[in-house]
């Protein structure tokens, strides 16, 4: 069989692998102990990220045409892919930070959204969060207000019951007191009355 008969599965593999591709980003692996690798491998499975090892060459025939095209000048030496089709920056985060664990492994560079970054490039989008990361924050952050005009409210409808306590309390007491003043004018002429009938005894 034919070698490029032999290559063109291979190329075609990586084809459809960047075709919905959000990023791309190559690492030279070498060093990296078996047990480094396994570790990696699971890392980008966890994080729904391709990771393979494929020979320049192909790859080169595959990104031709593609908005990955740029990445060919980086192909020199051992070359890894890692790929994403979901989260634009979990290629780039999870190769930087194994990269801290592990100082073999070395980023060359990548494509982000169409935009092609250096090896520095990628390590700053390595300290972007991930898109569920974001989400729980943008969450947190929309449920926030709402918890304190929540409690605002609960708050206000306390000192309102409180207030309206207070308010009855001096109408119940101050009833007593409208009803004994009339009381009080009543009694008064009936006391003058005996001292009219004193005044008419020496007339007789």
């Amino acid at each position: 069989m034919a070698k490029v008969e032999l290559k063109q599965p291979i190329v075609e593999e990586i084809s459809n692998a960047i075709k919905d591709a959000q990023s791309v980003v190559l690492v030279d692996y070498r060093g990296l102990t078996v047990e480094q690798d396994t570790r990696l491998r699971r890392l980008c499975r966890e994080n729904g990220v391709t990771y393979k090892v494929y020979k320049n060459t192909m790859m080169n025939f595959a990104f031709k045409g593609t908005d990955f095209e740029c990445l060919s000048s980086l192909l020199e030496g051992p070359s890894a892919a890692a790929i994403s089709t979901t989260d634009a920056t979990a290629p780039a985060r999870v190769m930087g930070k194994f990269a801290k664990e592990a100082d073999k492994l070395e980023i060359k560079g990548g494509v982000v959204e169409g935009v092609q970054y250096d090896a520095a490039g990628i390590a700053s989008i390595a300290t972007i969060p991930g898109r569920e990361e974001l989400l729980s924050k943008l969450l947190g952050s929309l449920q926030s207000p709402i918890a304190n005009f929540a409690r605002v409210m609960n708050q206000l409808a306390e000192k309102g019951g409180a207030g309206e306590a207070v308010a009855e309390a001096p109408a119940a007491e101050e009833a007593p007191a409208a009803e004994e003043a009339p009381a009080a004018e009543a009694e008064a002429p009936a006391e003058e009355a005996p001292a009219a009938e004193a005044a008419e005894t020496p007339a007789e």
